[in-house]
């Protein structure tokens, strides 16, 4: 048994999302869990600084789904966004927006965000990691196959990291290759072993 499922062994792990690439992640931590999504408001004020974004809409996502859990349940959940120029890059509404997305990331150097939030009922906590991603000159080929091929509408800025356009498109990373996936593992182990549970 490795050592974060001893230490969740007597929980129920849930996970709060409906990422599959959060979901693979989770899995190769090498601990049983469910997934349990809810449809969640994901609004934030306009007041709220872009970097705060993140580990907000974590926290509303637990404190939502927590709602619905029992004492015996270990939850996590997380939400990611991209930030170029201090602008969030949500998810793509269709061809054109992702197009426009990825015009913008090309050449430039963007940050991607991961809030994180886990516990149960009674105590839980929450955490943000940073990655910076450099980008290449995109052509308008490569950003047209991409979208055609990928359909990336259910990613924010538009792009997986895991995909062809990371291959070909990611110069360099800052910070932890998995964040940018959606799920900082290596955090999110340290944050748990660290947790009272």
């Amino acid at each position: 048994m490795n050592p974060l499922q001893h230490k969740l062994a007597s929980f129920s792990v849930v996970l709060g999302s409906k990422s599959p690439r959060r979901t693979q992640l989770l899995r190769d931590l090498g601990i049983e869990f469910e997934v349990c999504s809810k449809d969640v408001d994901e609004s934030f004020s306009n007041d709220m600084h872009v970097e705060d974004v993140p580990q907000f809409l974590a926290e509303k996502k637990f404190l939502s789904i927590a709602e619905d859990i029992d004492e015996n349940t270990f939850l996590i959940t997380a939400d990611t966004v991209v930030i170029l120029d201090n602008e969030i890059l949500h998810k793509p509404s269709g061809i054109e927006d992702a197009w426009n997305m990825l015009r913008k990331l090309s050449g430039k150097t963007h940050k991607v965000l991961t809030g994180v939030c886990f516990g149960t009922q009674q105590k839980h906590k929450s955490f943000v990691s940073y990655s910076n991603v450099c980008m290449t000159d995109l052509s308008d080929e490569e950003v047209q196959y991409y979208i055609e091929e990928y359909k990336p509408f259910d990613k924010a800025g538009a792009y997986g990291v895991q995909e062809w356009i990371g291959f070909v498109g990611v110069e360099s990373i800052f910070g932890s290759y998995y964040n940018i996936m959606g799920l900082p593992v290596q955090a999110l182990y340290r944050q748990i072993m660290n947790f009272d549970v």
